[in-house]
């Protein structure tokens, strides 16, 4: 199978294009069966983007949300409120549950990053809802959303201060709905996430396994923006163990886990608004 990626918002650009970028993310994906958008960024900018790059929104298929943070699921409203269009929306079965997100920390007042729609928006608006809850659902064949990751190194760990809350407390998000996209393509598996906060490497190593397939590929965030230089270089040697031969990062990965991912060489690369991967 042979497709396209185009990112449609992050958070940086070219300086010499003309796209609009956020803090955030978004990607379409084109396929021979179907069209596809994993994540809407935080506003509607990526709908403009879209219009820039050349992207029929009306002809989506299918919208896949990586995980209930509003810098993910922030377009929806804008999506079918401006786009007229109808996909078949795929969330974790514990994506609304885990949906009251927010940070909290000594140095600034408790921060909602959660969403700004209910399931009753959304059949309102007539969005048929499907909710994984098995560890791999194929949706179409060789196009896989997998979730439910197992946490099999020690070197990757929950971020303290992003919690849900729960009553009048809190407690440590786990982030139990967050799911990936997974195409088999002749080259072997693409990977595409949002944040990956349960672990960059743990969702690999549960892609890899439980599909018996290389990953050829990966895009998306790693939140490894704050992490300490022994975690990334453990993700690095991870990388090369796994073998994959593009790994195009952005987003919550921070400036300095991207300088380091360049040990990578030519398997690396910033991927940023407008960008774009045939495969």
């Amino acid at each position: 199978m042979s497709i396209k990626i185009t990112t449609l918002i992050e958070d940086s650009k070219n300086e010499e294009s003309e796209l609009i970028e956020e803090h955030g993310l978004s990607m379409y994906i084109n396929t021979p069966r179907c069209n596809i958008i994993f994540d809407t960024g935080s506003s509607g900018n990526f709908i403009k983007n879209a219009d820039k790059l050349n992207i029929n929104l009306h002809e989506t298929n299918y919208m896949i949300l990586s995980h209930a943070h509003y810098d993910h699921c922030g377009g929806v409203r804008s999506f079918i409120e401006n786009i007229k269009c109808y996909p078949e929306l795929y969330v974790s079965e514990n994506f609304f549950e885990n949906s009251n997100k927010f940070k909290i920390g000594k140095e600034i007042e408790n921060k909602y990053l959660g969403i700004d729609f209910d399931e009753k928006y959304l059949t309102d608006n007539g969005i048929p809802i499907n909710y994984v809850e098995q560890d791999i659902l194929e949706i179409e064949p060789n196009i896989f959303i997998v979730t439910n990751f197992k946490e099999d190194n020690n070197f990757e760990e929950f971020t303290s201060n992003m919690v849900i809350k729960k009553g009048e407390g809190y407690i440590l998000d786990n982030f139990k709905e967050e799911v990936a996209l997974v195409i088999d393509t002749y080259k072997g598996l693409v990977v595409l996430v949002g944040c990956s906060h349960v672990g960059i490497i743990n969702i690999l190593n549960s892609i890899s396994k439980r599909l018996n397939r290389r990953i050829y590929a990966v895009l998306g965030g790693t939140h490894l923006i704050k992490c300490d230089e022994n975690r990334i270089n453990k993700t690095i040697e991870a990388f090369n163990e796994l073998d994959i031969s593009i790994i195009g990062l952005s987003h919550c990965t921070g400036e300095f886990a991207t300088i380091k991912l360049k040990e990578l060489e030519d398997r690396f690369f910033l991927n940023n608004t407008g960008n774009i991967l045939e495969i």
